[in-house]
């Protein structure tokens, strides 16, 4: 969460918290990959999650959790502490060992679709198409997990708002999103739009904490694109968000 929880006690009872907020899910990582971020050195970001994954398990919380990750070895290390799922915003392409890990693991993985790293992206937001191009793409590294030997029920992808992606392009996708839901089906979908840096710049917030409402409108539109899974910093506003619009959009019924 943004460095916030950099104490083990502390990012236990922060899981804690969301999970009783609504998240099924805990995405636990120990890199930034935000514009402009260096990498971290293998043992370093090993030394950040395992300690927090181990916690969260010997705390009892039953609750999936997911590693934040490019690299394989922290993907096993992290899976082997006990964590449920791999979560590589490089789609399997920074780190050539992590689809074969991915699958050895027998892990689900989120694919996520990037160009270059968290240093060089911002560059990189150049198109012919981009709704073509991040579909191309995410079918690729789908066939490319597959042929690693993860199963494709273990695959989940992700459109990557925010990373190599104007504010232009990430307003497209998330207009888009159920175009790309039904392109992948039936891989599951995946969206994080959380406090980007585009809400900000729409709202005139440089507060990422203060976008709440600008997160809730991504939340919304996530929903109404029947996308599978949203990643959110606000939990327990956003699974209210989360629970109106699914009544909105998916459960239509009858007088």
């Amino acid at each position: 969460d943004g460095g916030d929880h950099m104490k083990i006690e502390d990012a236990v009872a922060a899981a804690r918290a969301m999970h009783e907020g609504g998240a099924h899910i805990i995405d636990i990582g120990g890199e930034s990959t935000r514009p402009g971020a260096a990498e971290v050195h293998v043992e370093e970001e090993v030394g950040r999650v395992v300690p927090v994954i181990r916690a969260i398990r010997e705390a009892g919380l039953e609750v999936t959790i997911s590693v934040d990750t490019r690299k394989a070895a922290v993907a096993c290390a992290a899976v082997e502490a006990g964590a449920d799922w791999i979560n590589d915003v490089s789609g399997g392409e920074f780190d050539s060992s992590m689809l074969s890990m991915a699958a050895k693991l027998m892990a689900p993985i989120v694919l996520m679709h990037m160009k270059g790293t968290p240093e060089t992206m911002k560059s990189l937001a150049i198109y012919n198409s981009l709704l073509a191009d991040v579909k191309d793409c995410l079918r690729k590294r789908r066939a490319a997990a597959e042929a690693a030997g993860v199963a494709s029920w273990n695959i989940i992808m992700d459109p990557g708002i925010g990373f190599a992606k104007t504010m232009d392009h990430n307003l497209l996708l998330l207009r888009q999103c159920g175009d790309i839901v039904q392109h992948l089906a039936p891989t599951p979908v995946l969206l994080s739009a959380s406090r980007k840096r585009f809400l900000g710049t729409i709202l005139d917030e440089p507060d990422a904490k203060r976008r709440v409402f600008g997160n809730a409108a991504t939340t919304a539109a996530a929903v109404a694109g029947h996308v599978d899974i949203i990643r959110v910093h606000d939990v327990r506003e956003m699974a209210q968000t989360a629970l109106v619009s699914d009544r909105i959009f998916r459960q239509h019924r009858p007088k």
